[in-house]
């Protein structure tokens, strides 16, 4: 029956992170997977969140099925965190906000809307990307292309060219962006470039699709969401995947949202109506404790000051172990640019390092990285930063 099944190759930062649980070394460093770990390489258990779930604990109660479109609660303190509680798109109804399986389950939910709903559009991804993107959207049988964005030799953006290939587009083509902190390469547009990309986007009759995992991360919470709120102040329609797993370390919990702006109410009725089908088509409908959780930290005054906290917490050490790593590798490697590193914002960096030398790292060093050269800055800690400068030195001085 299944015989002519082709195999499948996994992975490639799974199979990493398989690669480093086997490996018996002690001084082992894990700087592929995009998950948060703290000073002492240890999962985070965030306060609010504990507390918040001992007040739903405390409360008790039944756990119906959720209405396929998630908890209300929920879904409005979404809606006011991407946007502001008095954004107009709010107050006029013009938003619909889903809960889905982390912000994975948003882009597949919206992917399968968008080909039932536009079939002929294609979607652009930025060059590169997370792998999913693609996968994703091909899964949903939408044809995937790229746009340039990362510039190797800088270790900075090719915006000019971007905004050059974007203007090429056909009409109602879906652009991916990443709203912050973006993933592989760290490097974010300005907000001037987003007031320079706006016009273009509404110019062509573009369709954004932003990809939000880390709010917080980069600037802040707020700045963080300078992209929803400028596209949604120009009046554009777009969507919007976001994530609570890295900002409150609710990985397991597969916390996540899918926001989509209209411009009108009666056309975010509709659109409700289709995502609400889609989920139905996928899931059903999601899990309940995910999203009282996310409900409780954003909805109640203490819990949502402690959790702002908690995430400045976490942004800076990362920031701090870029600075870091920085240092050390100026101090190694005198005469190189390593100043990308203070630029790149968020989890991850783009290191510039080839697959062999990504190779290399692991093999002498112990130190796992993707064979992309993407850096997980936030598995850095003061206790092995000095030893990662040292690797990275050793196999950039050859």
């Amino acid at each position: 029956m299944f015989e002519h099944i082709q195999p499948y190759a996994g992975d490639p930062i799974f199979a990493v992170v398989n690669a480093f649980m086997a490996d018996a070394r002690p001084q082992k460093v894990n700087l592929s997977i995009g998950i948060y770990f703290d000073e002492e390489g240890r999962l985070p258990v965030l306060p609010s969140v504990q507390e918040a779930e001992k007040r739903i604990l405390a409360a008790g109660g039944a756990k119906p099925y959720l209405p396929m479109e998630g908890d209300a609660a929920c879904r409005a303190e979404v809606g006011q965190l991407l946007l502001g509680a008095a954004h107009p798109a709010l107050a006029d109804g013009r938003t619909v906000t889903i809960q889905t399986v982390g912000s994975s389950g948003g882009l597949k939910v919206g992917a399968d809307f968008l080909k039932t709903w536009l079939p002929d559009s294609a979607v652009w991804v930025s060059d590169p990307t997370w792998d999913n993107h693609r996968s994703m959207f091909e899964g949903s049988g939408i044809t995937v292309n790229r746009y340039p964005y990362y510039d190797a030799a800088t270790g900075g953006l090719r915006f000019d060219d971007m905004l050059a290939t974007l203007r090429t587009l056909p009409a109602r083509s879906i652009v991916l962006l990443h709203a912050c902190c973006h993933n592989p390469t760290g490097v974010d547009l300005t907000p001037a470039q987003w007031q320079a990309l706006i016009p273009v986007l509404k110019e062509r009759e573009l369709l954004p699709y932003l990809d939000l995992a880390y709010q917080g991360f980069g600037d802040g919470i707020d700045e963080d969401a300078y992209a929803v709120r400028a596209l949604a102040d120009a009046g554009i329609t777009f969507f919007c995947a976001n994530s609570f797993s890295k900002s409150m370390s609710l990985y397991g919990e597969r916390c996540g949202a899918l926001t989509v702006v209209c411009t009108s109410a009666a056309e975010a009725g509709l659109v409700r109506g289709q995502l609400a089908y889609t989920v139905r088509r996928l899931y059903s409908s999601p899990g309940i404790h995910a999203a009282k959780l996310v409900a409780r930290v954003l909805g109640e005054a203490d819990l949502r000051a402690m959790w702002t906290a908690e995430v400045a917490e976490m942004r800076e050490r990362i920031a701090a172990m870029r600075r870091a790593l920085h240092d050390a590798l100026v101090a190694r490697l005198p005469g190189r640019d390593f100043s990308y590193f203070l630029t790149q914002r968020g989890m991850f960096s783009y290191t510039g390092l080839s697959a062999a030398q990504v190779a290399r790292l692991r093999d002498e060093h112990a130190v796992y990285l993707i064979a992309s050269g993407r850096m997980c800055i936030a598995g850095l800690s003061q206790a092995n930063v000095g030893r990662v400068a040292e690797a990275m030195a050793s196999v950039l001085a050859d």
